[in-house]
C-alpha cells in the first residue's frame, strides 16, 4: 500500500537534490498527524535529547526543519514528534518505508535525529510485558477448526463469515459490547486483519510479532518475530475437528518481502523464504493457500524510493508467487509486467539514468477460482511512463503453471510515484497520475442464473463486474468521486445477493474535484444497480479535523442480516440489509488493555472487522496517510461476554 499521498507541494520549480529529499523523509513517512493532539500538547524538542556533540539541532534544521515549521502542507509540526517517540522515527528512517530517503544520514545521526525529535533517549520506555494465558487458556481448541481462509475470509474474497462460523445473528448486534483490548507495544497504526482458529485470534503487528490470542480473554498463548512489519492477515491451516493428530500451520509475509511459516499451535517456525528478488519487494495482500500451494501478492516501496533523485527509477514488477506450501520452495512467479524492465536510455532532469517499465503491484490477497483453477488479482499504477497495459487492471492467472490467462485493464496511463509528490521531482513520470490502483481484490460470485461474475471496485469510485472466462465487462458503475485515497480502497463483501461497496471519497490534496459521497453502496451484483446507499455519519470533532476524516476505507465483513463497516473516523458500525444503522462503536479512545498497559484506539484504515465465534475483532490506529494514530485490538462480543 503507497501511503503518505497528501503531500503535494506543487509544480517543481528546481531540480530536487537528493538531499533536500532527504530532509522530508519524516515528514513524508509521519505526516499522518495533522489535526490530532492529545488533551496536553506537548513542548518543543529541547537539547536534552540530543548533546551538542551529537548535532541533532543542526541535523534538525538541515533535513527537517523545512517540512516540519510549516513549509510543506500537511506535514505535522514538530511539536507533535514527541507523540510518535524516538524509536517510530528511527524505524523510519532505517529500514522503514522511507529507508531510501534516509540513506544520505549516517547510522549515529539517525539515531541523533531521532532522539531529538522523541524529546527522550532511544529505549527510555519499556513496555509492558504482555500477559501470558494460564494453563486454562493456554491451549488451542481441535474442535474449533479455522472456518477461514484468510483475509477474504473464503476462496472467492466474498468476505461473508457464515452462521455456523460467525456465531453471532444480526439480532445480537445491537448488543455487542467490548470484552477486551490488546494493545500492540510501541506501535502507530494496526492493520494485520485477525484471524480466528482454535479458540484464538492470530494477527500482526508494526514491529513484525505475530501473536496468538486466547480469543475468550486476549491472554497470550504464543508471540513469534518476524524480520520487518507484518501487515497481512495470517492464513491458518484448517483441520479435522478434534483430530489429535492435526498440526496445522500458520502463513504469512513482511514489509521486506519474507515469506513465513508456523506451526499454527505453537508458533514454532517451520521455513522463511525472501518471495523475490528486488531489494525494494514488500507483501502487504495475504497470501492464499490452496491444494498445497501458497500465492503470495507482490508489491513494493519503489514508489516511495522514486521520490530521492539520484534513485534509477524503476525497476520493480508486481505479481504473484506460487510456494510450496510444506518448504517455502518457489514454484513459479507472474510479473503483472511482463517485459523486464531495462535502461531507457534517458536521463532525468537531474542526470539520472531512467528505467523501465516498473509497477503494476499487487497489494491485495488473491482470489481463488477453484472450479477454473485460477486466481484473480487487482493492480496498481505504473511507476513509469508509459503506463504498462496490464497497471490498474485485474488480471488471471492458471494456478499450476501461473500463464496469465488475460487482463483487463480498468484505467489506462496512470503512471506515479512519490516524486509527483515532492514538487514534480525528477523521476515523476510524465503521466504523473492519477494514481487509482484496483487494491481491493475482486470477488468471484455465483448470480441467482448460475453464472459467475468478478466483482471489482477501484480507487476511482468505480465498480465493475466482469466474464471470469474472459474478463469482458458486463457492467461498471461509479459510485463517489473517488481519489487517492478512495473510492473503493481496501475491499468489498458480498452476501448471495447484494454486493457490499464502500466508498472512501477522503480529502487527502484539498484539490478534489466533485461531490464526496463517503458511506457504504449495496448493489445488485447482476445488473450493478444500486440497491441502497448509507451516508458515513459525520462523526469527526472539530480537533480532530482532517486527521479524522468519514470515509469508509476499509472493507465490510457480512453476516447473515448485517455488514460491518469500519471507518477513518475511528467507529465501527453495523448496518442491516436495508442500510439501517444497527450498532455504532467510537474506538478513538484510550483502553486499559489485558496487560495492564495502555493503548489507544485512532483512525482504522486498511483491516476489517473479523467475525467468528460470537466475537468480533478489530483493530484501530493507523498513523499513515493524514489519519490518526493507534495500536490497540479490540474483541466485542454480546454484552461483553
Amino acid at each position: 500500500m503507497k501511503n503518505c499521498r497528501h503531500l503535494r507541494t506543487g509544480p517543481a520549480t528546481a531540480t530536487v537534490t537528493a538531499t533536500a529529499t532527504a530532509t522530508a523523509v519524516v515528514a513524508l513517512l509521519l505526516a499522518g498527524l495533522p489535526g490530532w493532539a492529545p488533551a496536553a500538547v506537548p513542548a518543543a524538542p529541547t537539547s536534552h535529547a540530543a548533546t551538542p556533540a551529537s548535532g541533532a539541532a543542526e541535523l534538525y534544521q538541515t533535513h527537517c526543519a523545512a517540512c516540519h515549521e510549516g513549509g510543506v502542507p500537511r506535514a505535522p509540526h514538530v511539536l507533535k514528534f514527541q507523540m510518535l517517540g524516538p524509536e517510530t522515527v528511527l524505524k523510519a528512517l532505517d529500514g522503514g518505508l522511507m529507508s531510501a530517503q534516509g540513506a544520505s544520514l549516517s547510522m549515529a545521526q539517525k539515531r541523533s535525529l531521532a532522539e531529538f525529535l522523541g524529546a527522550r533517549a532511544l529505549g527510555s520506555t519499556v513496555p509492558a510485558p504482555q500477559k501470558v494465558c494460564a494453563a486454562d487458556a493456554a491451549g488451542f481448541d481441535r474442535s474449533r477448526p479455522a472456518q477461514s481462509t484468510g483475509w477474504g475470509v473464503d476462496p472467492r474474497n466474498s468476505r461473508f463469515v457464515p452462521p455456523a462460523a460467525a456465531g453471532l445473528s444480526a439480532q445480537d448486534v445491537p448488543r455487542l459490547q467490548l470484552k477486551w483490548a490488546f494493545a500492540f507495544p510501541g506501535a502507530t497504526r494496526a492493520r494485520s486483519q485477525p484471524t480466528i482458529a482454535g479458540g484464538a485470534a492470530f494477527v500482526g503487528s508494526q514491529d513484525g510479532t505475530v501473536y496468538a490470542l486466547d480469543l475468550r480473554s486476549g491472554c497470550l498463548r504464543w508471540q513469534f518475530k518476524a524480520d520487518n512489519e507484518v501487515r497481512a492477515s495470517p492464513v491458518v491451516e484448517s483441520w479435522n475437528a478434534n483430530d489429535p493428530q492435526a498440526a496445522p500451520r500458520v502463513w504469512f509475509g513482511d514489509l521486506n518481502g519474507n515469506a513465513y511459516a508456523l506451526e499454527a499451535f505453537s508458533g514454532k517456525l517451520l521455513w522463511r523464504t525472501r518471495v523475490d528478488t528486488h531489494p525494494r519487494l514488500t507483501i502487504t495482500g495475504s497470501p492464499r493457500y490452496a491444494a498445497g500451494k501458497l500465492f503470495v501478492p507482490l508489491s513494493s516501496n519503489e514508489w516511495a524510493a522514486a521520490a530521492d533523485p539520484s534513485y534509477e527509477c524503476c525497476s520493480f514488477r508486481g505479481g504473484v508467487a506460487a510456494l510450496d506450501a510444506a518448504t517455502g520452495a518457489r514454484l513459479w512467479v507472474t510479473y503483472s509486467i511482463p517485459e523486464e524492465p531495462r535502461l531507457t536510455g534517458e536521463k532525468t532532469t537531474a542526470g539520472t539514468p531512467r528505467r523501465g517499465p516498473a509497477g503494476a503491484p499487487v497489494w491485495n490477497s488473491p482470489t481463488l477460482d477453484l472450479a477454473r483453477h485460477r486466481l484473480y488479482v487487482g493492480t496498481g499504477e505504473a511507476y513509469t511512463s508509459p503506463a504498462a497495459n496490464t497497471s490498474d487492471s485485474v488480471l488471471a492467472i492458471d494456478m499450476d503453471s501461473g500463464k496469465l490467462l488475460w487482463s483487463y485493464q480498468s484505467i489506462a496511463g496512470d503512471a506515479w510515484n512519490m516524486a509527483c509528490f515532492i514538487g514534480g521531482g525528477p523521476n515523476c513520470p510524465a503521466q504523473n497520475g492519477p494514481d487509482l490502483d484496483i487494491g481491493a481484490p475482486p470477488i468471484l460470485q455465483r448470480l441467482p442464473d448460475g453464472h459467475d461474475v468478478l466483482l471489482v471496485g477501484q480507487k476511482s469510485a468505480h465498480v465493475f463486474a466482469l466474464d471470469p472466462d474472459t474478463g469482458a465487462l458486463r457492467w461498471r458503475i461509479k459510485e463517489g468521486r473517488g481519489g487517492f485515497g478512495g473510492g473503493v480502497h481496501w475491499g468489498m463483501a458480498a452476501n448471495a445477493d447484494t454486493l457490499f461497496a464502500p466508498n472512501a471519497d477522503t480529502v487527502f490534496l484539498g484539490t478534489e474535484q466533485g461531490v464526496a459521497k463517503p458511506g457504504l453502496f449495496a448493489i445488485d451484483p447482476a445488473t450493478g444497480t444500486v440497491k441502497w446507499f448509507a451516508p458515513a455519519p459525520i462523526a469527526c470533532a472539530a480537533a480532530l479535523k482532517p486527521a479524522c476524516d468519514p470515509g469508509y476505507s476499509p472493507p465490510p465483513t457480512a453476516i447473515e442480516g448485517a455488514v460491518f463497516q469500519p471507518a477513518f473516523d475511528g467507529h465501527l458500525r453495523a448496518y442491516a440489509l436495508d442500510g439501517t444503522l444497527l450498532w455504532d462503536f467510537d474506538t478513538v479512545r484510550e483502553y486499559v488493555t489485558v496487560s495492564g498497559a495502555t493503548a489507544q484506539g485512532g483512525s482504522i484504515e486498511s483491516a476489517g472487522a473479523m467475525v467468528g465465534d460470537g466475537h468480533v475483532l478489530v483493530n484501530s490506529g493507523y498513523l499513515f496517510g493524514g489519519r490518526m494514530p493507534g495500536n490497540v485490538l479490540l474483541a466485542f462480543s454480546v454484552d461483553g461476554k
